[in-house]
């Protein structure tokens, strides 16, 4: 039958969270992607890369992380659900490991094979599950945000990729020397691209806002997937 996808819930303490599982129903258990959203929530934007991973064969899930399947539409509502989380990282990492944790049971999913991609608050998501010593594979941040989540520093398990636009007004070049030194002592694996001419949101194509540091890079766009999909093809082989 090829791609099937589902609306699957799954639970952080007494809040459902609402995910969007993508998968090749040939075949058995695959590893698995999880995908967390930009600050506007679990949208079709998620939810496509879920369904283009599933397409290179492993199993996209596109998560929920404000929880009830929220979302917001204009900036004052996707800041209103966001802040919260950026600042309680402790909530956040809650969050994220019930996820994790979650995702393990999937009868798609290989539970020792999940990896984390992030876009913008996705990125700084896909940072913190690693920074909490997860179980993972890969992290992988798009156009994220870097700033250190304040909590104890863990060992970090997962090959950490951070695909950053060097213009980016959200995180700037002394965010991208923190974050080096920060994963430095964690002793991962690690790598930062920075693409040169280059500002935040780089891969949403929607971004049209460059007066405010976010614009749709197609060059960056391109370049940022072929490095993120050769990390996953490297880390689950």
């Amino acid at each position: 039958m090829g791609i099937q996808t589902k609306s699957i819930e799954y639970k952080d303490g007494d809040t459902t969270c609402v995910g969007v599982l993508a998968w090749n129903d040939e075949g058995g258990k695959k590893p698995c992607v999880l995908v967390s959203p930009d600050w506007r929530g679990r949208t079709e934007f998620s939810e496509n890369k879920a369904i283009t991973l599933a397409k290179l064969g492993y199993v996209g899930f596109a998560i929920d992380v404000y929880g009830e399947g929220k979302t917001g539409s204009n900036a004052d509502e996707n800041r209103a659900l966001m802040n919260p989380f950026v600042e309680d990282r402790e909530k956040l990492r809650t969050r994220l490991l019930a996820t994790i944790e979650a995702t393990k049971t999937f009868e798609e999913v290989d539970e020792s094979q999940i990896a984390i991609i992030g876009f913008c608050f996705g990125g700084l998501c896909a940072l913190d599950a690693a920074r909490s010593g997860a179980d993972l594979k890969a992290a992988i941040s798009f156009h994220g945000l870097f700033d250190g989540n304040g909590l104890p520093e863990n060992k970090i398990k997962a090959s950490v990729l951070a695909l950053h636009g060097y213009d980016d007004p959200m995180a700037t070049p002394d965010s991208i020397i923190a974050l080096g030194d920060e994963l430095k002592r964690a002793e991962c694996d690690w790598q930062i691209h920075a693409y040169g001419g280059t500002m935040h949101s780089f891969m949403n194509p929607d971004a049209n806002a460059p007066e405010n540091g976010t614009q749709y890079n197609s060059v960056a766009d391109k370049r940022a997937w072929a490095a993120a999909t050769q990390l996953l093809s490297d880390v689950f082989a």
